[in-house]
């Protein structure tokens, strides 16, 4: 038994690729799209597995979407079932949003609903008067308008 090899109990695995820590770090900043740097898009392509590995550590999930060329981390969501593991502090603190933003948000989201429904097409563009009229309708009068 002496001159026989031992099993390795942990695998080795390589160093990571140069590329890794780009990905990773620019991930963590925001999100990637494909028309802004083809050459980054290509890299995650070729090491989402990797990368998917790595952010798991953090709690984080990779969202890819190849179809509309965007790729972003987002925190994974709490199971029930899983007690066992202690609960990771947020990357990003929440904070509540103010009701107009909200409501400029829901408005936005429901005029590009509307027009993605219509496909007409490609391009949605709102004037700021556009959406001072979407809002007013649902605030308070108020003396103190900016328009």
């Amino acid at each position: 038994m002496d001159g026989e090899e031992q099993p390795a109990d942990v695998a080795i695995s390589p160093d990571p690729p140069a590329d890794l820590p780009v990905l990773l770090i620019t991930l963590l900043k925001g999100v990637i799209y494909r028309d802004d740097d083809e050459r980054l898009w290509g890299m995650l392509l070729n090491l989402q597995t990797r990368v998917r590995d790595y952010v798991t550590v953090l709690g984080l999930d990779l969202v890819l979407d190849e179809a509309e060329g965007y790729a972003f981390l987002k925190s994974r969501t709490e199971s029930a079932d899983n007690e066992a593991t202690p609960k990771l502090p947020r990357l990003v603190a929440r904070r509540p949003l103010s009701f107009p933003v909200s409501l400029l948000l829901a408005l936005l989201r429901k005029k590009l609903a509307e027009f993605d429904a219509s496909g007409s097409d490609t391009r949605l563009i709102l004037t700021r008067d556009d959406i001072v009229e979407l809002v007013r309708v649902f605030l308070p009068d108020s003396s103190n308008e900016t328009a």
